[in-house]
């Protein structure tokens, strides 16, 4: 059987902004396990845009995808019904195409708060994916794993990229 190959889907927090780029999550996963794994994070992009993004990457099969969006909705205080939609129709899209699927919830970028938005809650259980839900809200509470607002720092991709390993059981 051939190593699986794992897509990791989403906007900056996916493509590793606020880092070099072999600290990214995604790099990381791939040195740490020898699997392959695609960057597609694109940095400053909703959830609209990622969905129209989303079939040409899906292109690839990946037997895994870790989807990791909606920074830049909750951040900007986008419509939260249209991010759910838009999820939800990602997550389809995504089962359509054979992959299974690792949905990491977004924090819900409050002053009082950073637990993660309910709609991550709510599109896991429609849905019955994986769910992360931790591991950014960890994160963003320590000023030693974040470089600002919204974005890891080298130690808190590697916190991600070891959180995703360690719940998809992939082999290090």
């Amino acid at each position: 059987m051939s190593k699986p190959l794992i897509l990791a889907f989403g906007d900056s927090t996916t493509f590793g902004y606020g880092s070099a780029y072999e600290f990214s999550y995604p790099r990381q996963i791939e040195k740490k396990t020898g699997l392959k794994v695609i960057n597609a994070g694109v940095t400053g992009e909703a959830s609209s845009q990622g969905l129209k993004r989303l079939p040409l990457s899906l292109q690839e099969n990946p037997d895994l995808v870790i989807l990791c969006h909606g920074t830049h909705d909750l951040y900007n205080k986008g419509s939260i019904s249209k991010l759910k939609e838009n999820i939800l129709v990602m997550i389809k899209l995504i089962q359509e195409n054979g992959a299974k699927i690792l949905l990491v919830g977004i924090p819900n970028f409050s002053l009082l708060s950073n637990d993660i938005h309910v709609l991550y809650n709510e599109v896991a259980a429609k849905t019955g994916v994986l769910f992360e839900e931790n591991i950014l809200r960890n994160i963003l509470t320590s000023n030693l794993l974040k470089t600002d607002y919204i974005h890891p720092n080298a130690d808190g991709y590697e916190m991600m990229a070891d959180a995703f390993i360690d719940i998809l059981s992939l082999p290090r």
